[in-house]
């Protein structure tokens, strides 16, 4: 095992970051390390060792196996971005080499998978972190800085409607979607459920439901297009959530809709309804309307990392390392999240209400204007 990696110049020394996994996603990453001046991309490795090659000259770092990767010393933090079913594999072998771990949601593919990763970089003294990291941009935080502020009022409920075709439509290697890890709870739930968690605290309870339907799901694009993808997840899930807070939650996530009128996140308080931006996104702007005025009207910034993309929850993460303070998108919220969505799961499976075992601090607000390397 290297030796754990320190931050003893917290101005001079950024955290040295390794990527494995250079598929789609990993190029949003690189689009934003040059704006993160608290990381710093030292390598990028893959099971395709050509293509690994390949980004990393790209990217003017190396390119290596997953193994050299993991036995560099030049690497402080491994950026996870492989599929899902890789996810606690490859950040169990990364803390056990004392490296701390970013990852792609969801955190493992199960509470069971998850629960020891957490436990090794507990022990081991090492951080882990996980997408997403949009809800630290300004949409989602100036969404919590009104409902902490009592825009509203008190919360009572929040509504959830997020829903798409199928991903097959645009991915080009899309069948990890339709298996398990995959869907659209596990997909894109943890957007909304990381946003309802923030705003309103853990989640206590959950029911849900879930389908699908005999549709056929035909790759449209790339070197796979005319593949015909086996189904093995609901493709269209709802879910009601109880928050410790007294909040109650609606949630609907579907790849079974091809058109919709009415795409939905508000939170419904008692002297007002908040219009909450996609938590996909960084910087959607925020609306609201009120008892007193009940036409809609676009609140002011107000909190949140400005003009953010994928990668702030890194340079959080690497801040909150060199500052000796909690990082925002932290496993424990992840852990949380991925709970909640396997309790929907099983009450879904089971026709009853589920009990959520783990709980979790709201993180910290991000204040407005707030830069990774500065908060």
């Amino acid at each position: 095992m290297s030796a754990q990696p320190t931050r003893d110049d917290a101005a001079a020394t950024p955290l040295r970051v390794g990527v494995i996994g250079v598929g789609v996603i990993s190029q949003q990453y690189f689009e934003h390390f040059p704006a993160l001046p608290d990381l710093e991309l030292v390598a990028v490795a893959d099971i395709d060792v050509d293509r690994a090659r390949t980004v990393g000259a790209a990217q003017g770092v190396r390119g290596s196996s997953v193994e050299d990767l993991l036995a560099a010393d030049d690497v402080d933090v491994v950026l996870n971005l492989t599929i899902p079913a890789a996810h606690a594999d490859v950040a169990t072998r990364a803390l056990a080499a004392g490296k701390h771990v970013y990852g792609e949601k969801p955190l493992a593919m199960s509470t069971a998978e998850a629960a020891p990763v957490l436990d090794l970089a507990q022990r081991a003294g090492l951080r882990v972190g996980s997408a997403p990291d949009t809800v630290l941009g300004t949409g989602i935080q100036t969404a919590r800085a009104a409902i902490d502020d009592g825009a509203i009022g008190t919360p009572v409920a929040a509504a959830v409607s997020w829903s798409a075709p199928g991903h097959e439509l645009w991915h080009p290697a899309p069948a990890f979607y339709y298996q398990p890890g995959g869907g659209p709870l596990l997909d894109m739930g943890p957007y909304y459920l990381t946003s309802l968690v923030s705003f309103f605290g853990p989640v206590v309870r959950v029911s849900g439901s879930g389908t699908r339907s005999t549709r056929e799901r035909t790759i449209a694009t790339g070197p796979a297009a005319g593949t015909v993808l086996p189904v093995d997840i609901d493709t269209h899930v709802v879910a009601i959530l109880e928050h410790e807070s007294g909040v109650v939650s609606t949630v609907t996530v579907s790849f079974e809709v091809w058109a919709t009128r009415s795409p939905l996140f508000e939170v419904y308080g008692t002297a007002g309804t908040l219009g909450v931006p996609d938590p996909n996104r960084f910087s959607d702007p925020v609306s609201i309307a009120t008892a007193d005025d009940r036409e809609w009207r676009e609140l002011p910034v107000s909190a949140g990392y400005a003009d953010a993309g994928r990668g702030y929850g890194l340079a959080d993460m690497a801040r909150a390392i060199a500052t000796d303070r909690p990082h925002r998108a932290s496993g424990a919220l992840a852990y949380h999240v991925l709970e909640v969505m396997e309790a929907v799961a099983t009450a879904a499976r089971d026709h009853t209400v589920v009990t959520v075992e783990s709980t979790v601090e709201r993180p910290a607000t991000v204040p407005s204007g707030a830069r990774p390397e500065s908060w």
